[in-house]
């Protein structure tokens, strides 16, 4: 079968597909035959081994999967043959077929297509986690989403609009801004100006803003937070600009705001009971409509270097999906 293995930490422009034996499924285990691969920063990351947490090379990338059931391992009793499933394996999704533990996988509801499954639970979980959890999002409130034409921004401008709250979304080009409009955003501002800060202001006509959702960090990070309503909520996803920003902390005193870290991946390496509440919740939502997760891009397996290039770059809008169709 065919598989991206991760020879070096390297430029993923340089990833190559090669043939690799097909896996079998161990007790507790079902293959599944991949149908797409949801992308993120950190899978690039990793494979320019410029992440935190590098893995043994060799190593198949992508930990975001939908596909079908096509065997069972021994003792699998809740799991059939054929389904549709979406899964987090450890690593290997860029791969043809996967093994996974079958309490990893769930089963995706008819409304959702492959795309759209694969690209679902990481960016959607860390925008219900941090929106609900940490964030404390309520109905009415209104919210800054930094980065919003991402996969990251993108699934939290879904899940900000389902629970309610008015969304100004920050993108840095007039296809990204287009792109935050048509995921639901209710107003879009240009962060690359100088005077976006302005921008914002005129938006919000004296409405107080409640909450930012900042996956981008470097310079964006103080003015924001300067644009913070007293008692508001700044929620720190990750830093896609590259550069970690130094807050000062007198504005945390002086406007009574709070500063909260959104770790989806941390809280639920010590939580792990919390995931299906999360996911179940999610799915509801979808499954009433509320939520309409969609690939952004969608790349062939030849292409995933590519597709990871476009993210380092920050050029990609939408969550990027690799698919094996040919």
């Amino acid at each position: 079968m065919q598989a991206i293995i991760c020879e070096t930490f390297d430029d993923p422009g340089q990833l190559k597909v090669s043939e690799i034996d097909e896996p079998a499924p161990a007790a507790r285990e079902v293959l599944v035959s991949v149908k797409a691969v949801g992308l993120g920063y950190v899978d690039a990351l990793t494979v320019a081994g410029k992440y935190q947490i590098k893995p043994t090379l060799p190593f198949i990338p992508g930990n975001e999967i939908s596909g079908v059931v096509e065997k069972l391992g021994e003792g699998v009793k809740h799991l059939r043959l054929g389904q549709r499933v979406l899964a987090m394996p450890t690593s290997g999704g860029l791969a043809e077929k996967v093994c996974i533990a079958d309490k990893k996988c769930t089963v995706i509801p008819e409304i959702l297509d492959h795309t759209g499954a694969a690209g679902f639970q990481v960016n959607y979980c860390t925008a219900y986690h941090g929106l609900t959890h940490c964030g404390n999002l309520n109905a009415k409130e209104t919210i800054l989403i930094l980065g919003a034409s991402g996969g990251v921004g993108v699934a939290a401008i879904d899940v900000a609009k389902a629970i309610g709250a008015t969304v100004i979304a920050a993108a840095g080009s007039s296809e990204k801004r287009d792109a935050c409009l048509q995921h639901g955003a209710d107003h879009v501002i240009d962060y690359s100006k100088d005077n976006w800060r302005d921008q914002l202001k005129e938006i919000l006509n004296g409405t107080p803003l409640n909450v930012i959702y900042d996956p981008v960090g470097g310079p964006y990070a103080e003015p924001a937070l300067r644009s913070l309503a007293p008692e508001g909520r700044y929620l720190v996803v990750g830093f896609a600009a590259g550069d970690i920003p130094k807050i000062p902390l007198n504005l945390a005193l002086l406007k009574q705001i709070q500063i909260i870290g959104v770790n989806w991946g941390g809280y639920i390496a010590v939580n792990p009971t919390k995931t299906r509440p999360v996911l179940t919740k999610l799915l509801e939502w979808i499954a009433s409509g509320k939520l309409k997760p969609k690939a952004g891009e969608c790349f062939s397996l030849q292409q995933a270097g590519t597709a990871m290039m476009k993210m380092l770059d920050r050029k990609a809008i939408g969550k990027i999906v690799i698919t094996m169709e040919a």
